[in-house]
């Protein structure tokens, strides 16, 4: 999972560069610091000539890498070892420029000790949803709609019962598995339906909660990016952290392939304000971007949002929202005419 060196495109004042380089910052000596075939030492310390890697980032808008905080701007190389975040293990590896006089040379195995700022260790894994991702609406306690909404995909609650689904008119199958609404193009399933449905969404919610669960566990690249205001913003891949409230006054945009994945973790509430957008751009997937949040998800008027929302309490969406991607609200989810459509896969 790549956090590129232009994290994002809302410049911090002085949208001064930091430069990380590989080329003669350390030394290599053979194989885990060991020296080479009877005791002679390596003939060449990844000298800048050959093999190096140098890499110039533009950090441009209050970046806090791997613990620092509060808006600062990362502008040393970062530790790319396996217990560290933000760092990079893979991608700056050496090719052989490191020798030893018995005749070994390191092709690739020895990672570089420094790295480009802002580089993180792997490829991201998206967060697996388990069979949550069956659903593009998933409630504990409800799921409620002011008519009319257009959903696309199916929608479950459970522990509760039909009754918790509102404003949909819900029509029963004769098999009394399922029902169907004009406003769901899909199926609507509840915890007091014919089996196998009750099965089915008991293991589908805690699959949400494992879920949440995950994403909230993985260790951060950015933390308290922007004080809690994301608006304006381009965001390369990357996990993100938050203790405070995350705001989204104004459009956000989401840069990178398709293979890229987002993890935006946030210990408090997620409020995207009136006509905001969050887009992605380059090949990104709404499918890889992921919204863990503690609190409330608050969705504004005509709001247009990407990715899978794992909430811990409920989402709130207001006149004219809508969302490419899936609400997975350990309470409940409450729309007013929204547009609510699965992510393509």
């Amino acid at each position: 999972m790549l956090l590129s060196s232009t994290l994002l495109s809302a410049a911090c004042g002085s949208g001064g560069a930091a430069t990380a380089t590989d080329s003669g910052g350390a030394t290599d000596s053979g194989t885990d610091g060991e020296s080479g075939t009877g005791g002679e030492t390596p003939t060449e310390a990844n000298s800048a000539t050959e093999g190096s890697d140098t890499a110039s980032s533009d950090i441009s808008g209050g970046v806090s890498m791997s613990g620092a905080s509060h808006g600062e701007s990362s502008t040393g190389s970062v530790q790319g070892t396996g217990g560290s975040t933000g760092g990079s293990t893979g991608g700056d590896s050496s090719t052989g420029s490191d020798s030893s006089t018995g005749g070994d040379s390191s092709t690739g195995g020895d990672s570089s000790s420094t790295g480009t700022t802002g580089m993180i260790e792997e490829p991201g894994v998206p967060v697996n949803l388990g069979t949550a991702g069956n659903f593009v609406i998933l409630g504990k306690s409800g799921i409620s709609t002011v008519p009319n909404s257009a959903v696309t995909g199916d929608i479950g609650v459970s522990p509760a019962a039909a009754t918790a689904i509102t404003g949909f008119t819900l029509i029963l199958d004769p098999t009394n598995v399922f029902s169907l609404s004009t406003q769901v193009t899909g199926k609507v399933y509840a915890a007091d339906y014919k089996v196998p449905t009750p099965t089915k969404l008991t293991k589908a919610v805690g699959d949400m909660q494992l879920a949440y669960t995950e994403a909230a566990g993985r260790p951060p690249d950015v933390t308290e990016l922007g004080a809690g205001n994301i608006g304006g913003m381009v965001l390369q891949a990357g996990v993100y952290n938050w203790s405070s409230p995350l705001l989204i006054p104004s459009d956000l945009t989401l840069d990178g392939s398709a293979t890229d994945v987002w993890v935006f973790q946030i210990a408090q509430e997620l409020k995207v304000t009136n006509a905001a957008e969050v887009g992605l751009v380059g090949g990104a997937l709404a499918k890889n971007v992921f919204w863990q949040v503690a609190g409330l998800v608050d969705l504004g008027k005509d709001v247009h949002f990407e990715g899978i929302v794992l909430t811990q309490t409920s989402v709130a969406m207001k006149p004219g929202a809508s969302i490419n991607g899936r609400l997975l609200a350990q309470t409940a989810v409450t729309l007013i005419a929204n547009a609510v459509t699965q992510p393509a896969p």
